[in-house]
């Protein structure tokens, strides 16, 4: 997605799902300044961003190819297990409290322009979010073992970077 991103401008959420600090977040909450609220939206969005790895991950485990095909794109990219979250200024974004208390719906895609900082793992998060990718769905059920796994993901906090680092970063990966 990221890498859509950089190619067209522009990013569209998958189900135009999103984070923000929401009224019924603010109030989910005894205490908590806008910065505070906005760490623990950062944190679903970075929750939300294991599931879109693991379905990637389920993607590309599906219909077989040839070797040939198999060794090209290996080659090309291998697998990149890292939490990605994109901070950006919307407007328009409709509340989904049925959801979660930070979860919005966009209105559209967002552009390239509207994006103030992208978060991601570094590399020594990778064993762990590879290991969180396999277990997100049970811990969401209530599986205690995997949300211990979860947590030793989550314990890894993200680098920012601003946005016309994007590029280059993405280079490095």
């Amino acid at each position: 997605m990221l890498r859509d991103l950089v190619a067209t401008g522009e990013l569209a959420a998958v189900g135009g799902t999103a984070f923000a600090v929401t009224p019924t977040l603010r109030e989910a909450y005894a205490s908590g300044n806008d910065d505070e609220l906005g760490e623990v939206a950062m944190a679903e969005a970075a929750r939300a961003s294991l599931r879109l790895l693991a379905a990637e991950r389920d993607v590309a485990g599906g219909p077989q190819q040839s070797a040939d095909e198999d060794t090209a794109l290996t080659a090309h990219r291998a697998p990149t297990y890292r939490r990605a979250v994109i901070a950006a200024d919307v407007t328009r974004a409709r509340l989904r409290p049925d959801l979660d208390d930070a979860v919005v719906r966009l209105a559209g895609s967002i552009d390239y322009q509207q994006i103030a900082s992208v978060h991601v793992d570094l590399v020594d998060a990778e064993p762990q979010i590879a290991k969180a990718i396999e277990v997100v769905d049970a811990a969401d059920l209530g599986d205690t073992d995997a949300e211990f796994v979860l947590g030793d993901a989550e314990d890894h906090q993200l680098a920012w970077y601003a946005a016309q680092e994007l590029p280059f970063l993405l280079d490095l990966l």
